[in-house]
């Protein structure tokens, strides 16, 4: 977990926020007025992500910018399970707190199939959905695009269980962070400073600390992502009718 006031050279200047409800202490950032504009993370970042980001939204609404169980300065409890059902409930509890209503989600990676879950359960409180290199976990994807089970980085994931190399990569992420990027698909030298490195890589000082890089990926890999994701499809008639940026 990073220190609630650390800026990393003052790129991220924002007051920490935090919110206890779910049974972990859970950061988020709250900058602005108006409308709720809520932006989910995904692996292995956390609300850094946004930061070039969040000064512009706030121009046109209430930012709301949450650190996942496990990053950011989020708190990292051993004990839960780290899902995707989990993590939603967790953005329930938040959401709830605040009282968030006419939510614009802008959701990247896990952000994606996280701010989903969450519309096709609470439909009532989205307004819209802005889609950045994720999957919904609904719908038929065109031929273009790559099955996950087929995706370079869960091939990755797959081929490393059996000899223990996916977990000791992943439960080391302090240190393994920007290769697991650069499997992932990021590829921009100019952003990769040693700030940037740094704030990528605080948040998994051990292997406690990086349960939910390796837990992400293997609520996909092993299906159990899969009960949770059925479970809310009767919301996606009503979602289907919200505007929405793919």
């Amino acid at each position: 977990m990073i220190p609630a006031d650390e800026t990393y050279d003052g790129t991220w200047p924002y007051a920490p926020q935090f919110f206890d409800g779910c049974g972990f202490r859970q950061h988020y950032v709250d900058v602005g007025e108006g409308d709720p504009i809520v932006c989910l993370h995904g692996e292995p970042t956390w609300g850094y992500l946004y930061r070039h980001m969040i000064d512009p939204l706030a121009e046109h609404g209430r930012v709301i910018v949450p650190d996942h169980m496990g990053f950011g300065k989020s708190e990292t409890p051993q004990e839960k399970a780290y899902t995707l059902q989990t993590h939603t409930e967790n953005l329930v509890g938040l959401i709830e707190h605040l009282d968030l209503r006419n939510i614009t989600f802008v959701i990247q990676d896990w952000g994606g199939p996280i701010g989903t879950a969450f519309t096709v359960r609470h439909p009532d409180r989205v307004a819209r959905l802005v889609y950045m290199n994720t999957v919904s976990g609904y719908g038929r994807p065109g031929p273009e695009v790559t099955p996950a089970n087929e995706s370079r980085w869960l091939r990755w994931i797959g081929e490393g269980l059996e000899s223990g190399r996916t977990e000791q990569v992943l439960r080391n992420a302090g240190s393994t962070v920007l290769s697991v990027m650069r499997i992932i698909g990021f590829s921009n030298p100019e952003a990769m400073t040693d700030t940037w490195a740094r704030a990528y890589s605080d948040q998994f000082p051990d292997w406690e600390s990086s349960i939910g890089a390796y837990e992400f990926p293997m609520d996909v890999y092993t299906g159990r992502i899969a009960v949770y994701v059925i479970a809310g499809a009767e919301g996606v008639r009503e979602v289907a009718e919200k505007p929405a940026l793919l």
